[in-house]
């Protein structure tokens, strides 16, 4: 039997990166004081949400997923289980460097999800790869409530995995969500998977 699965994906909210012209990426900048806030609304909007179901809770290891983890997980009272697995896709030699210069010194343009911008960088492929082992354990496993705080461009492969696309769907479609966005995954009884709602923001918000 099918086991039945609801996962709330969540993309960080506002990051010293969106404000400073740098690049994300790799580079561990944390949130900001705005995108505190706005994980702090999240958690009090998912607490009267989910009520007293309990859920599983993963996040990437990069600073700015993990404190959004952490205070949803302290509200939630869930301790966040973190993998390298969910971090963002790395841009090689242009983490730590202002969009600007990637932008100038960009060496490849990506036009299919194998190319990477700079040679030591992640292709799209190369994220999908790396999501696949900890996909298959979230769905194999006997977690029927599940979080899982990410970025955007790992989240919008995990959209496709999700709904069963190939990897090179991504080369004519894009699932991308916006920071802050929360999303819900559903997957019945009789394994139909379902995004009910993608990329809501309403849940950074304070009522």
């Amino acid at each position: 039997m099918t086991v039945l699965k609801n996962i709330i994906t969540i993309q960080h909210p506002e990051s010293i990166h969106h404000t400073n012209g740098m690049v994300g990426s790799w580079t561990d900048w944390e949130l900001s004081e705005k995108g505190i806030e706005q994980a702090e609304n999240m958690a009090c909007n998912l607490q009267l949400e989910i009520k007293n179901n309990e859920f599983s809770l993963f996040t990437s290891s990069l600073k700015r997923a993990k404190q959004t983890a952490e205070i949803i997980g302290e509200k939630l009272d869930i301790q966040p289980r973190i993998t390298d697995a969910l971090k963002e896709r790395s841009l090689g030699k242009a983490n730590g460097k202002s969009v600007q210069w990637l932008k100038e010194n960009i060496e490849n343009e990506e036009i299919t999800i194998y190319d990477k911008c700079f040679n030591d960088a992640e292709s799209r492929y190369d994220v999908w790869q790396r999501l696949v082992p900890f996909y298959n354990e979230i769905i194999s496993n006997d977690d029927e409530n599940i979080i899982i705080v990410s970025h955007g461009d790992t989240l919008s492969i995990f959209n496709a995995m999700w709904l069963g696309l190939e990897a090179e769907i991504l080369n004519r479609i894009e699932l991308y969500g916006v920071s802050g966005g929360v999303s819900f995954l559903h997957q019945t009884s009789t394994g139909k998977r379902v995004i009910k709602r993608m990329s809501d923001t309403s849940y950074i918000k304070s009522w």
